[in-house]
């Protein structure tokens, strides 16, 4: 009915044809062809925590081994393969899928089960099953329907097969998820002190422009009980109490809190209560902090060995925000297009058309990854603030009266189409709009000195992200590390000195045994062959 049907692009392309209302991934009709109606199977399986309901029926909806519940212990499952291949036998199936219903994290028991026997695992959206429910029994929600609606849904073509989860990325998107919710407890703990410190030290937080980025706001609050022992203190005091502490200061910040504590309102009756939770809250954080730190030195280990640290060439991305954007996406092999990006994602708007009501410029749409598009966004926030070419592309389209959050969509999907060209095609960045580019394994290297790793993971990292890097890359990766070996010779480096040794190992991976420089404003000669 829909074939041959033209509906209305959403790219400066043209039109897009829709050669069948089924998903690529869910098609079975030739299957089903092929065998036979009675001869092919479909297992509907409906999970939960501690069991899951199953039923076999053929391509009919005939139901050849009824809804039976089945607990997570190897006993019963064992008992649901052997039934399935009985049934199988008995009923002369030629042809079979599972399908099973997403449910959080509780379908991956049955899904592993009936993969391990050789059965093909397809996965069905609760709101597939929702549709296909409401349909015959509204109002109504049980085990046995939910079954029945699985079983429509999966010989309608909703059914998806997915793809094999390569073990780099689940780890790598199990740890970022990690730390993505250790970021936002830390973030709540910090505004918890905040407010004890309010009521403790009334106005002392403004006193720091970034109170979290040093430790001297919370080091005066452990030796200093009150707004008025800092007054009589004076700057002599405060300047020891720091340096007893071995914290680093500013003069100008003992300006401030002096002249604030001169003229301090006064504080909540329980102060002393109040500065001890803060501080409590404050060892916390800091903990959380070193949790944190070190998580993403677990991070950076398994994100150099994918094709996605190619993005740290691409300036306005950190190894952070790059380690997350590749644990959402997965292997890059899974994206025909930069669109696929954006479209599981959800960046485009949604459309309501109706004849001849259309409205094609709608919100976001609503049902996306939205883990995905949160890593994207995030990125396409660094690109507008730190990128200099997409903050001028930015306050253009803002001087044109767009709105704001539209401009960052825009950026965002700039992003999308560059990082597919840079993963897929295995290179660096190269855009006309921008001169230079950032080096990789310079910024891996600052990234392991900032979090203080290891030489053991630094040398391991900065080989594998060699492995990475195109061979055409290599001469222009190695002349900021000759520059920083030549730091190392001639004294002037503050980082730890086993860098010295790891960085001829790294060039000689590189095939680059040195890079001239040139005096500013020569035009660089070109690198010399590798050997």
């Amino acid at each position: 009915m829909l074939a041959k049907r033209s509906l209305k692009g959403r790219s400066r392309g043209g039109k897009r044809f829709v050669t069948t209302v089924h998903k690529p991934q869910g098609v079975i009709q030739p299957r089903v062809q092929r065998v036979g109606p009675e001869h092919f199977g479909i297992v509907s399986v409906d999970c939960a925590k501690c069991r899951f309901k199953w039923m076999l029926c053929d391509f009919f909806g005939k139901v050849l081994i009824p809804p039976a519940t089945v607990e997570h212990n190897r006993p019963e499952l064992d008992f649901a393969v052997t039934q399935l291949e009985a049934a199988r036998r008995e009923h002369d199936l030629r042809d079979l899928i599972v399908a099973v219903e997403r449910t959080g994290r509780y379908h991956h028991i049955p899904q592993r089960l009936f993969a391990a026997n050789g059965c093909e695992v397809r996965i069905v959206h609760p709101f597939t099953t929702k549709q296909y429910r409401q349909t015959t029994d509204p109002g109504i929600k049980t085990d046995d329907i939910d079954l029945a609606a699985i079983h429509r849904a999966a010989a309608g073509g909703c059914a998806l097969s997915q793809a094999p989860v390569d073990p780099r990325y689940g780890e790598l998107q199990l740890l970022i998820r990690q730390r993505r919710d250790w970021v936002r407890k830390a973030s709540l703990l910090c505004c918890q002190i905040r407010e004890y410190l309010h009521s403790a030290y009334p106005g002392y937080v403004g006193c720091f422009a970034r109170p979290w980025h040093g430790e001297v706001m919370l080091a005066l609050v452990r030796r200093f009980e009150s707004a008025a022992a800092m007054h009589q203190a004076g700057r002599a005091g405060l300047a020891n109490a720091l340096r007893q502490q071995q914290v680093r200061f500013l003069q100008a910040t003992l300006d401030a809190v002096l002249a604030w504590a001169a003229q301090a309102p006064a504080a909540d009756a329980a102060a002393a209560l109040l500065r001890r939770i803060a501080l409590a809250l404050e060892n916390d954080r800091q903990r959380k902090a070193q949790e944190i730190q070190a998580l993403e030195r677990d991070i950076a280990a398994r994100f150099v060995h994918t094709p996605y640290v190619l993005l740290l060439s691409f300036p306005g991305v950190n190894v952070v925000s790059a380690a997350d954007f590749a644990g959402e996406m997965g292997p890059i092999e899974n994206y025909l297009t930069g669109k696929a990006i954006t479209g599981r994602a959800g960046l485009f708007p949604s459309r309501y058309q109706s004849d001849r009501v259309d409205r094609p410029d709608g919100s976001l749409v609503r049902c996306a990854n939205h883990l995905l598009r949160a890593a994207i966004m995030n990125i396409a926030d660094n690109l507008i603030g730190c990128n200099h070419y997409f903050r001028l592309m930015s306050e253009r389209w803002k001087a044109t009266g767009r709105d704001p959050r539209d401009n960052h969509v825009r950026v965002a999907c700039r992003f999308c189409r560059i990082a597919f060209q840079m993963v897929a095609g295995r290179q660096v960045f190269r855009h006309p709009g921008m001169q230079h580019r950032h080096y990789i394994l310079e910024k891996l290297n600052v990234f392991h000195r900032e979090h203080q790793t290891g030489m053991p993971q630094v040398m391991a990292d900065l080989l594998a992200a060699t492995g990475q890097l195109p061979r055409s890359a290599h001469a222009e990766e190695a002349r900021p590390l000759v520059e920083e070996q030549a730091r190392i010779r001639a004294g002037r480096c503050r980082g730890p000195q086993l860098l010295g040794d790891i960085l001829p190992i790294v060039l000689a991976r590189l095939g680059v045994l040195g890079v001239q420089s040139n005096p500013s404003g020569d035009v660089p000669s070109a690198p010399p062959e590798p050997a």
